[in-house]
């Protein structure tokens, strides 16, 4: 119906005459050309890093008149002045039918071109809000399961067990064991809520996590820190060093006999934590979702991915550092 009003036949006629085929034809052709350059030129500029959306729409809609004109042209100089007799277009005036087609044409090719931006607007607005929502409740999912691995019951008892024990070896250790968990529990408490922390306060608290884990464990971590950027500038997912690092605990068998050896550094705008191998004979199987829930967190931030490697001995895990004054989203709410 719509290549039809752009189709203009006197009613006496009959429409399997061959002016009326021609019209109708090269309707078509201009119709699916406006579409599918449309279509692709939308979809490149979204793989293209783009500095002003309007100038970007503007541009294409420029381009895909530009285009759908010139082969317009071709084809109604070819049906009017070449191929006339095959196409009986009869007229005294062909110039004047050649403008009043290519006007037609035009006028399809606009009408198109900004049905199919308003489309995309649409269906990107509604993929973003369907993503949105699916974000926040992964976004809680994570939170709830961060906090809860961090206050289990197994990681305090170990930890009062400890202490215990330094309260008959080392009372003054013991004191410093109590302020450093207290620490870590006031951390993890008052940023629950947060999406995002500094690197300086993540690794304050790693300070007091590695520090109660090498009371634990004497003489059997090694933890090299080597960070030579500005700290509070950049931001992390809360809780996510720590993550890494309790993983490489988690999953390694290590001794005083047989240390484990983490490194973590920053390089070309990545956080990297890398650990020795040694996987524990009696371990369970790993799930990766301490590794799953800080891919999702930070997919709402960054299009970087997180990169993973395992091998010659070692595992690998860089995550995307967030500029502090590049951070747009602050929130999960949909409008």
């Amino acid at each position: 119906m719509a290549i039809k009003l752009f189709v203009e036949k006197d009613p006496n006629e009959s429409y399997l005459n061959n002016t009326t085929i021609f019209y109708y034809f090269s309707t078509f052709v201009l119709f699916m050309t406006t579409w599918e350059v449309n279509d692709w030129l939308i979809k490149k500029s979204k793989n293209t890093p783009q500095k002003n959306e309007l100038v970007t729409n503007i541009a294409i809609f420029i381009i895909t008149i530009l285009f759908v004109l010139s082969l317009a042209a071709i084809i109604y100089y070819l049906g009017i002045f070449e191929l006339k007799s095959i196409c009986q277009i009869v007229t005294d005036d062909p110039w004047k039918v050649f403008k009043i087609d290519m006007f037609r044409a035009l006028g399809l090719a606009a009408v198109f071109s900004v049905f199919n931006q308003f489309y995309w607007v649409y269906k990107d607005k509604r993929s973003l809000e369907l993503s949105l929502l699916e974000l926040k409740k992964e976004m809680m999912t994570s939170k709830y399961s961060s906090l809860k691995s961090q206050i289990s019951p197994h990681f305090l008892f170990n930890s009062l067990n400890t202490l215990t024990s330094l309260m008959y070896e080392d009372r003054d250790l013991a004191s410093d064991f109590v302020t450093r968990l207290a620490s870590c529990y006031r951390y993890i408490l008052d940023n629950r809520e947060e999406d995002l922390a500094s690197l300086d306060k993540e690794l304050q608290f790693l300070d007091s996590f590695i520090f109660m884990m090498k009371v634990r464990h004497d003489g059997a971590i090694y933890i090299n820190t080597n960070i030579n950027i500005k700290t509070n500038t950049v931001l992390i997912p809360t809780l996510a060093l720590q993550m890494l690092v309790e993983n490489a605990l988690k999953h390694n068998y290590y001794s005083k006999e047989q240390p484990i050896s983490i490194d973590i550094n920053v390089k070309d705008g990545r956080l990297i934590v890398k650990n020795n191998i040694r996987k524990r004979v009696d371990s369970e199987t790993s799930t990766k979702l301490g590794l799953a829930n800080i891919k999702k967190r930070l997919a709402f931030y960054t299009n970087k991915d997180v990169i993973i490697d395992d091998d010659n001995g070692m595992f690998k895990v860089s995550i995307p550092l967030l500029s502090r004054d590049k951070i747009i989203v602050k929130d999960l709410t949909v409008a």
